[in-house]
């Protein structure tokens, strides 16, 4: 396990970079800290080739769950490289833009118009300008994880500075302007109560609701409806965010499988498959209030994203991707689930199939975690508590996937019994993110 390579070069960008990487889910301390390959050379598939050559099968986010295909999806990297042959950028702007709009709003007849960004913090901070400027309002309720923007930090704005972040920790709003403290609520999922609540003690000054359609657990019987009743009743706009379970359990958004009728939805991540792209969909009312405001970048204008979005809404949609997605993620849940009972190792777990997670249930949780990172890549795996099935997955995969977390399992559930866990670690204990409201 020399990782000297990937370490030698994350210590440097640390002086260069502050923070190291640009994405705090990608910093090698969050999954196995000086032990990490911190950087690959080569991603093909389900495969990763680190700076030294080392070949791992990636059984945790993959591209943070960009790569719903597999990474270097041949069908759209053909795409995309025909894009770029014609040019990706000039004065006058690429008629894909048209195209992906007219599919995005077949796929959810709902919606009318289409607005671009690049990435999804962006995507959502667009949403919201939308819907501000719609109700003229300036108070968002919402549930579940949204970027990066001041719109979403303002939540962890406190009266005495010292709470600031105690909302979502890992998440501080120092540089975010004190001025917005108040402006952004949160609630949980599937918990009307809170979200009647906020709305009853800020109705007048309420301008959305922002929420994930699913994540870790499933509504409850008649929660969509109730938050649809709320939205109409108090003339809010709600807003999905898709950036994340979009393209999961079906070619588009999660929503439409839920009985969730939005006003706006925000895609990113899996509809392009690693290459940037982000899209704002919605009804023509709502959307038109972008011409109120100004919403404008060069970026936005160019080839790339939307080729590749068409290309994999194309495959998606042929291949009928999401049933795979399902099928490879509900291997792995039972592969978990075995591997615990065979151990004798206590789990918790969660989340849609696609998007599936586990946690250990013992006092040295973190240190279980981490430990259990360490002994699937030395067997040549990228693993965390979580796994974002692609379609590049297969049941190979998994089945190797499964040897190695029985072994793992046995050999943290041994080590937690004798109370030696902190020497297996061949480095620090990893750092843990923010928490989710969802």
């Amino acid at each position: 396990m020399n990782q000297d390579a990937g370490q030698k070069l994350y210590r440097k960008a640390k002086s260069l970079i502050p923070g190291g990487t640009q994405l705090l889910s990608k910093r090698p301390e969050m999954f196995l800290p000086d032990l990490w390959p911190s950087y690959f050379s080569k991603a093909k598939g389900v495969e990763v080739w680190d700076l030294e050559g080392r070949r791992y099968v990636d059984m945790c986010y993959n591209g943070i769950g960009a790569c719903i295909l597999g990474a270097a999806d041949p069908d759209v990297n053909e795409a995309v490289i025909r894009a770029v042959h014609a040019g990706v950028m000039s004065t006058l702007n690429c008629p894909e833009e048209v195209e992906l709009a007219e599919h995005l709003c077949e796929l959810h007849p709902w919606a009318d118009m289409v607005r671009y960004a690049r990435s999804g913090g962006e995507a959502m901070a667009v949403a919201v300008r939308i819907a501000r400027a719609k109700t003229r309002r300036d108070k968002i309720a919402f549930c579940g994880y949204h970027g990066w923007h001041d719109w979403y930090l303002a939540a962890n704005l406190a009266e005495d500075d010292a709470l600031d972040g105690h909302l979502l920790p890992g998440l501080d709003p120092l540089g975010v302007p004190r001025g917005l403290q108040g402006t952004a609520l949160p609630f949980h999922y599937n918990r009307i109560d809170e979200l009647e609540d906020i709305v009853r003690r800020n109705c007048s000054q309420m301008a959305a609701i922002v929420m994930e359609p699913i994540r870790n657990v499933e509504p409850d019987p008649g929660f969509w409806k109730r938050v649809r009743e709320i939205a109409d009743e108090n003339h809010l706009v709600l807003v999905i965010d898709e950036i994340t379970a979009g393209f999961r359990l079906n070619t588009g958004g999660a929503h439409l499988g839920l009985d969730i009728s939005p006003d706006i939805a925000v895609f990113g991540k899996g509809m392009s498959n690693g290459y940037p792209m982000a899209a704002v969909i919605g009804r023509s009312e709502i959307m038109q209030a972008a011409q109120s405001t100004f919403i404008s970048s060069t970026y936005w204008t160019e080839r790339v994203g939307p080729a590749a979005a068409l290309a994999v809404i194309q495959k998606h949609g042929k291949k009928n991707v999401s049933a795979h997605l399902d099928q490879i993620g509900r291997q792995v849940k039972e592969c978990w689930r075995a591997a615990a009972d065979r151990s004798g190792m206590p789990i918790h777990i969660g989340g849609i199939n696609p998007l599936a997670h586990f946690s250990f249930e013992c006092e040295q949780s973190q240190v279980a975690h981490t430990c259990f990172t360490q002994l699937m890549l030395e067997q040549g795996f990228l693993a965390t508590k979580a796994f974002y099935a692609t379609f590049a997955h297969r049941d190979e995969h998994v089945q190797a996937y499964q040897r190695a977390v029985e072994s793992a399992f046995s050999e943290i559930a041994l080590a937690l019994q004798q109370g030696v866990i902190h020497e297996k670690l061949k480095g620090p204990v990893a750092h843990s993110g923010f928490q989710r409201l969802t």
